[in-house]
């Protein structure tokens, strides 16, 4: 009787797609660190391969040893950075206080957006003392047919909405707009009263509405939302509220004379 010895399954996966799936593999402890052994059981890798690719993730500056683990380092954040727009930056910086004041006015969860391509991407958050799970993180991105945020910024901008409705709308739940007719008739509604509602389109449960800030040649440039559980916003409220900071935010943005956007 032969007994034989299995053979090690050889991993062919290229060193980018190993790198690529150890830097996913630090989850939600990106900052606090890993051990080699976790993130190699994550990535599926041996832990030999997983520390030679470490290794030459650290050499580079996308991830830094703390103690005994690695956490995600400088270069990635510095990389991830350069993929917006740079006028973010100043855009948060201008609306901040704005969006602070929202908070004030209504102690919801409120968002700072604006778009960037067929998405949006959140610029700033602040939770309120009734939060709900919701996708929204800073500097996070979702579909813009999806949110509040993301609709009322495709109302005002022809041409990203063009390319919207000509491209497939996933939909994040079953309350998503998916149907090109349907939105485009929605972003129509919004041109015309100025302000957006996503009601459980981005999360189940989820509600929120949002208003548009204008530069001083009436262009679009970023969005302010309140968000709350679904059936216990007061709409009516929220929605004058939200229009007086917005209005209050656009005099702001003339004012600073800050050029739109990509």
């Amino acid at each position: 009787m032969t007994t034989s010895i299995a053979e090690p399954v050889r991993d062919d996966r290229a060193a980018v797609d190993k790198a690529i799936s150890l830097l996913v593999a630090f989850g939600d402890q990106a900052s606090t660190g890993v051990g080699v052994s976790e993130l190699a059981r994550r990535a599926d890798l041996s832990k030999s391969t997983a520390f030679r690719v470490l290794g030459m993730l650290e050499r580079n500056g996308v991830v830094e040893r703390i103690g005994t683990g690695y956490r995600l380092g400088a270069r990635l954040h510095q990389l991830g950075q350069a993929v917006y727009s740079p006028e973010h930056e100043r855009v948060r910086d201008l609306l901040l206080p704005f969006l602070t004041d929202l908070y004030e006015m209504t102690r919801h969860t409120v968002h700072l957006a604006a778009l960037h391509g067929t998405e949006v991407v959140y610029l700033a958050k602040l939770y309120g003392h009734r939060t709900i799970p919701a996708p929204s993180r800073i500097g996070g991105r979702l579909p813009a047919h999806a949110t509040a945020v993301g609709k009322v910024l495709l109302a005002y901008d022809s041409l990203t909405a063009a390319r919207v409705l000509t491209e497939p709308l996933p939909n994040l739940t079953n309350h998503t707009l998916t149907n090109p007719d349907q939105l485009a008739d929605e972003l129509a509604t919004i041109r015309r009263s100025g302000v957006a509602y996503d009601n459980q389109e981005s999360r189940i449960g989820l509600a929120c509405l949002a208003a548009p800030v204008f530069d001083s040649r009436g262009r679009t440039i970023a969005a302010l939302s309140v968000a709350g559980p679904h059936g216990r916003l007061d709409h009516h409220r929220l929605e004058v509220t939200l229009r007086q900071v917005c209005a209050s935010a656009s005099r702001s943005i003339a004012r600073a004379q800050l050029p739109r956007t990509a």
